[in-house]
């Protein structure tokens, strides 16, 4: 029997991708210090090369504790509005395939549904969260570059022109679209696995509600990050590499790739593993309770029972 399908209108929509704004906001924003520290060991191994702890220590020391905060304006615009595509696309997508397919052909279909939809929604996320992504990582990368996102933005417009914010594009879609596949993909089957285990929603707290979506947002990061890892180091180093004359982002890339190796291309997966394990566990418990608070219609489930 068909699971009745909720309708949603344009204002269900705008509040998935308000909570989904502010829950990777301040989810991102508030792992700066960490990033900052992820970005300098993928850019120089040879100078962070004693773990995590040391090398916050080692910045402290050198550039005092508000080097840990570089990028922060960057960082929370640019991951506020890639949350709202992200996760209010996902909504959008995933609720367009239902309607298209019939729910119980979506049962069927139910994982090309959650790759589909993380894909293409993160496809629209990434291109909002390009450019600013792109004066984030020159900000901490090069600190004398700029003071803050609109030095650093307007910097680069004015020397380099809008086609350099998108030079890490191609990696960022790399980088970021395997990541929300995971991201979605993992969670719904953790959720929907936790959730079994749990008991019936109906008869659930709150606080048993949000546990599980943190649990399952956990397992959903920690399986992101592993997958995302070669070309988000890759996306460190392409935006502070110039492009010899003629070459191509690809070939740039590929030329990355090759310096790096297989094991190079893991670089700071330690440090990254807790940065994402963390944030995304929190966007999703954030998530699921500004939902209720913003009183948002209940999300699709696509379950065969």
């Amino acid at each position: 029997m068909a699971s009745p399908v909720p309708e949603y209108t344009v204002s269900d929509y705008a509040k998935f991708a308000l909570a989904g704004a502010i829950g990777c906001g301040i989810t991102h924003s508030s792992m700066v210090p960490i990033d900052v520290v992820k970005t300098r060991i993928q850019l120089e191994p040879t100078v962070y090369n004693k773990g995590m702890v040391s090398s916050f220590k080692q910045i402290i020391s050198s550039e005092g504790a508000g080097a840990l905060l570089t990028g922060f304006g960057p960082t929370l615009l640019g991951y506020s509005l890639q949350g709202s595509f992200k996760f209010g696309g996902y909504e959008l997508f995933k609720k367009l395939a239902i309607d298209n397919m019939g729910y119980d052909n979506a049962v069927n279909y139910k994982n090309t549904i959650y790759i589909g939809s993380a894909a293409i929604a993160e496809f629209f996320a990434d291109i909002a969260l390009c450019p600013l992504e792109a004066t984030r990582i020159r900000l901490v990368s090069q600190p004398t570059f700029a003071n803050g996102l609109f030095g650093g933005f307007s910097r680069i417009l004015k020397e380099e022109g809008v086609g350099s914010f998108y030079n890490g594009f191609t990696p960022i879609l790399f980088k970021q679209i395997p990541y929300n596949i995971a991201k979605f993909f993992v969670f719904e089957h953790a959720a929907n696995a936790y959730f079994g285990l749990a008991g019936p929603k109906e008869t659930m707290s709150e606080t048993t509600h949000t546990a599980i979506n943190l649990a399952a947002g956990l397992t959903a990061g920690l399986a992101a990050a592993v997958v995302s890892q070669p070309a988000d180091t890759l996306l460190s180093k392409v935006n502070k590499t110039k492009k010899a004359p003629g070459q191509s982002t690809i070939g740039l890339l590929a030329q990355l790739a090759k310096q790096l190796g297989f094991v190079g291309s893991f670089t700071g997966l330690p440090t990254r593993l807790v940065m994402v394990g963390t944030l995304t566990s929190l966007q999703f418990g954030i998530y699921g309770t500004l939902k209720k608070s913003l009183g948002c219609a209940p999300a699709v489930e696509i379950n065969s029972h």
